[in-house]
């Protein structure tokens, strides 16, 4: 991997992002080697080019990472665990993802500090798990992988009496909880009467009062474009809400400085609804596998989600910002019961368990958009495949932690905003 140049790759990254917000976006980066590693999804893409991979394409995530596992609530409100990151999802070798997951597996076990030994298996069971639920799964009927979901209550059945079984079960707990009035009670208040969006800069930032009249009109064109994109239904529905108000909020990691809108919407009853509007630009996959079918980012993103998710959000769209805000977005409710397993909670045993799960559930992803036949008959009935990812991931995690410290320095000399620059 000669010629590697990690933080350039990451500055290349900030083109259209707000420059404003780039010392956040590096100051979380450099909390830690695994949150160096969410943030820095165009870093590994590059590596990934640089090695040898399988050919056999399928929808890819593009960014598998541990922390990009999570429940949420299926449309029939039963919650379920699957993927729920789709930003830089595009067709590419299904090793891409495989390889991502086993190192995000030995990271964050370095981060917990689970003993070596165990990092490697941990990160070799994931990889097992992907190839045995593969062959599964190739002998199934179609219909039935394409139907296939992992809901949180029988996942959690399944684990009990594991080590990993109280974490799954205080995170479906929690994710219950985080419905979508909670967030409206978390990110608003009422103000004369009227519900908007709290102040909590930079985090969430109202649109100002002297901007809401042309920001609501650009807003109502967005919307119209959104509610195009969704099924008759759907878009019926939403129709019975109106709008309210208008933030700016920051969101997850690699995403900071990237625009993201929440739109407090409420129905003829005073029911409050918000959706979020996130920017997305060209997946960082397309230097190195081409162009997308889709030209819009937001449809790219949609379409890969939908084909990846067993289910998903109903209100799952796209549109354009129009002239003055000129980037694609995709749409989705905001926090509609999402919650996930606390990694820093992770003990030896328990990084198994959970590499285990994740590794089934991105084989499940991987046979909805690809040919599973193809790619179990690929991995064989051998662990070969499994050894060989294992080694990957611990000669990569030893590259992110360099890579990080190659961060921190360059913050700390002023050429990255952050909290050590300038």
């Amino acid at each position: 991997m000669g010629g590697r140049a990690p933080v350039a790759l990451l500055r290349a990254d900030e083109v259209s992002r707000q420059e404003h917000l780039l010392p956040l976006r590096y100051e979380r980066m450099a909390a830690s080697p695994f949150a160096f590693l969410r943030g820095a999804a165009a870093v590994m893409a590059d590596d990934l080019s640089r090695v040898p991979n399988s050919g056999i394409r399928v929808q890819l995530c593009g960014d598998a990472h541990l922390a990009n596992f999570g429940m949420f609530a299926a449309p029939d409100r039963r919650l379920v665990f699957d993927l729920n990151d789709f930003d830089e999802t595009l067709p590419g070798p299904f090793d891409w993802d495989v390889k991502r997951l086993a190192a995000s597996v030995v990271v964050a076990g370095r981060h917990v500090g689970v003993r070596p030994k165990r990092q490697r298996r941990a990160a070799a069971a994931a990889v097992e798990s992907y190839r045995k639920t593969m062959r599964r799964l190739a002998e199934m009927p179609t219909l039935d992988v394409w139907y296939a979901r992992v809901d949180v209550e029988d996942m959690v059945e399944q684990l009990r009496g594991t080590s990993l079984a109280a974490d799954a079960q205080r995170a479906s707990r929690s994710s219950a909880r985080n419905t979508g009035e909670v967030a409206v009670r978390k990110l608003t208040e009422v103000v004369d009467g009227r519900r908007r969006f709290r102040t909590d800069p930079p985090l969430l930032v109202p649109i100002r009062e002297d901007e809401v009249s042309g920001v609501t009109e650009d807003a109502a064109l967005v919307y119209q474009r959104y509610l195009s994109t969704l099924p008759p239904d759907r878009a019926v529905l939403l129709l019975r809400y109106s709008f309210v108000d208008l933030a700016h909020k920051v969101v997850g990691v690699g995403s900071i400085g990237s625009r993201a809108l929440v739109l407090l919407m409420e129905s003829g009853d005073g029911e409050p609804l918000i959706l979020q509007l996130k920017q997305v630009d060209s997946s960082v996959l397309e230097p190195y596998l081409g162009a997308p079918e889709w030209s819009h980012g937001g449809q790219r993103v949609v379409v890969g989600q939908r084909l990846l998710q067993a289910t998903g959000d109903p209100f799952l769209g796209w549109s354009h910002g129009g002239e003055r805000a000129p980037f694609d977005f995709y749409v989705r409710q905001l926090r509609d019961r999402k919650g996930a397993i606390d990694l820093d909670r992770l003990d030896d045993d328990d990084l198994v368990l959970y590499g285990r799960l994740c590794g089934a559930v991105l084989a499940r992803a991987h046979a909805r958009a690809g040919d599973s036949s193809t790619i179990a008959g690929y991995l064989a009935d051998t662990t070969a495949f499994d050894e060989a990812v294992a080694e990957f991931a611990i000669g990569y995690a030893d590259r992110t932690e360099s890579d990080h410290a190659e961060l921190v320095s360059a913050i700390v000399r002023g050429e990255v905003p952050g909290a050590g620059g300038q």
